[in-house]
């Protein structure tokens, strides 16, 4: 059976598109229709499309193509992992940011390739690595900013009803059990008593 050849591209969110990757793809000669996309992070390889690809399609003798090492992931141990993988299944990978996975080496000469390779995937491994972790370090400093402007994540809570003074005045006075407040309020146990501190709060 002819070897076949596949490629992968991904990006991390939705929002981004893979045209770039796919274009470049198509242009060293994958086939459009057997490119598999993720649109998911790059924090391990737990994505859809790249474990059907590893796990159903190929099969060995076949060829995987990606345009960056950091498609595969952005953590330099899984990367590894991952080409190993591949070693181990017969099918050989080609990264065309990697000149060196793409060049047919004589047999005599593998150990060559294999070390220059072994090299840029450990620098580029560890470029991925740092750019993620930079990545991380910037959102949390963005939320951490945005928290000190006092921006609300999340969906904006609903609005509570006219008399929701009337019914934590019926609370506080011992009036009214607050599981019953809450069930007239229509709020969550937690919102209720973030109110219910404001209220005794000076």
């Amino acid at each position: 059976m002819d070897n076949r050849i596949y490629g992968y591209a991904r990006v991390s969110t939705r929002e981004q598109n893979t045209d770039r990757q796919v274009e470049a793809l198509i242009l060293f000669g994958v086939p459009e229709l057997q490119i598999i996309v993720d649109k998911a992070s790059g924090k391990d390889t737990d994505r859809e499309g790249y474990q059907y690809l590893k796990r159903q399609i190929l099969r060995r003798g076949d060829t995987l193509v990606v345009k960056e090492l950091d498609r595969l992931s952005r953590n330099k141990s899984d990367i590894k992992q991952e080409l190993e993988h591949f070693k181990d299944m017969g099918v050989r990978v080609k990264i065309l940011d990697i000149p060196t996975t793409l060049t047919d080496f004589p047999p005599e000469q593998l150990w060559i390739q294999e070390m220059v390779t072994a090299i840029l995937i450990e620098v580029l491994g560890s470029i991925a690595e740092n750019e993620r972790m930079k990545i991380r370090a910037r959102q949390r400093e963005g939320i951490e900013a945005a928290k000190r402007r006092n921006v609300r994540f999340g969906r904006p809570a609903a609005p509570l009803p006219e008399n929701w003074r009337e019914v934590m005045e019926n609370v506080r006075r011992g009036e009214m059990r607050p599981i019953d407040a809450m069930r007239k309020l229509g709020v969550s146990h937690s919102r209720f008593y973030r109110i219910y501190q404001s209220m005794l709060a000076p």
